[in-house]
């Protein structure tokens, strides 16, 4: 993460911070193990058993936190004060940005005819790295976010105009329940084609689909992107599409296709 690189590099940081459903979580404690800076991650309660699991083994402290965003930011808030932590937030900030446009810097460079990229949105972080990534190596390629409908958030702020914050939305995509920040939903706001939204179902569907067909198993935030693919939501003018998954943290013993015992 060259977020933690350039904060060894600038000295004087011992301990990182962020909040996260878990997969930054996951990125931040490796690199701060890697760079030998402590790392702590606020995490919700009830985030996904492997994801706490992953973050605790890379030696990362986690506090837990009621679930939803300002939750998030007042636990963050904490550990900073006591720790003197410097935060490396998930989304709202521009080096890490930077990090996640280098997956849409790969896609394009394994498959350069694309003619559109899907992105899930959650805080908006992988978008506009993805949409800097498209803007500088293809500037006509066509970038959409995918969202849950139920964590419709930045489809809703990019059809006002103006940023709307949805805290704690119910959906099983849980790396997908933050909202846009003020610098992400500008950039959304500038340079995406578009968002579109998927059900529940549609979402848990693609998860199954994927495995099925796949062979590989995508957590649900990852699913969305599928998700939105599979039901149409694009033009069909659209027909080479990439997408980028961005997990496969499932907890096995609660798919969300099996019904409780």
């Amino acid at each position: 993460m060259n977020a933690v690189a350039l904060l060894r590099e600038a000295g004087g940081v011992r301990v990182v911070a962020t909040h996260s459903s878990g997969n930054h979580g996951t990125a931040l404690a490796l690199a701060a193990r890697e760079s030998g800076l402590a790392a702590v991650v606020v995490m919700p309660e009830n985030s996904a058993a492997p994801k706490i699991a992953a973050v605790r083994r890379l030696g990362a402290e986690i506090v837990f936190c009621k679930p939803g965003g300002a939750a998030r930011q007042a636990a963050l808030a904490e550990v900073v004060k006591e720790r003197s932590a410097e935060v490396v937030h998930p989304f709202d900030d521009a080096r890490v940005i930077a990090g996640q446009g280098t997956a849409a810097l790969e896609l394009l460079e394994q498959e350069p005819e694309l003619d559109a990229i899907l992105v899930p949105v959650g805080g908006g972080g992988l978008l506009c790295g993805t949409l800097i990534a498209a803007r500088d190596l293809k500037p006509e390629l066509a970038v959409f976010g995918a969202e849950p409908a139920q964590a419709d958030d930045a489809a809703r702020s990019l059809a006002r105009g103006e940023r709307i914050v949805v805290d704690a939305p119910q959906t099983v995509a849980d790396g997908l329940r933050a909202s846009l920040s003020a610098l992400t939903f500008e950039y959304a706001r500038r340079y995406c084609r578009g968002i579109v939204t998927v059900s529940e179902e549609e979402i848990i569907a693609a998860m199954r689909h994927f495995l099925e067909c796949s062979k590989l198993l995508i957590e649900a935030s990852s699913a969305v992107a599928v998700a939105a693919l599979l039901a149409g939501r694009l033009a069909p003018q659209f027909r080479r599409v990439g997408v980028i998954l961005t997990g496969g943290n499932v907890d096995l013993a609660r798919l969300p296709w099996q019904r409780p015992a």
